[in-house]
């Protein structure tokens, strides 16, 4: 991971394409704190599965689509 201060990063704004090629994600500072961090939009994170959720919860009593029309009906 690449620090690249403000006064840098403008500097290099037209190479930043470049940088996160090689570096994967680049940490902005000013006055040596961190402010901000660039990723590639490309770099996703995963979908975190729910399987362990739907799992952990009680089945409804009605099906989805009987409380829907119960609560439309209703207003």
């Amino acid at each position: 991971m690449k620090k690249l201060s403000i006064r840098e990063a403008r500097q290099n704004l037209s190479h930043l394409d470049r940088l996160l090629d090689e570096e994967g994600e680049v940490t902005l500072t000013r006055r040596g704190k961190a402010i901000a961090k660039v990723v590639g939009i490309g770099q996703t994170r995963p979908i975190p599965s729910h399987k362990s959720l739907r799992r952990k919860m009680a089945p409804l009593r009605k099906g989805s689509e009987k409380l829907v029309r119960e609560d439309r009906d209703a207003r």
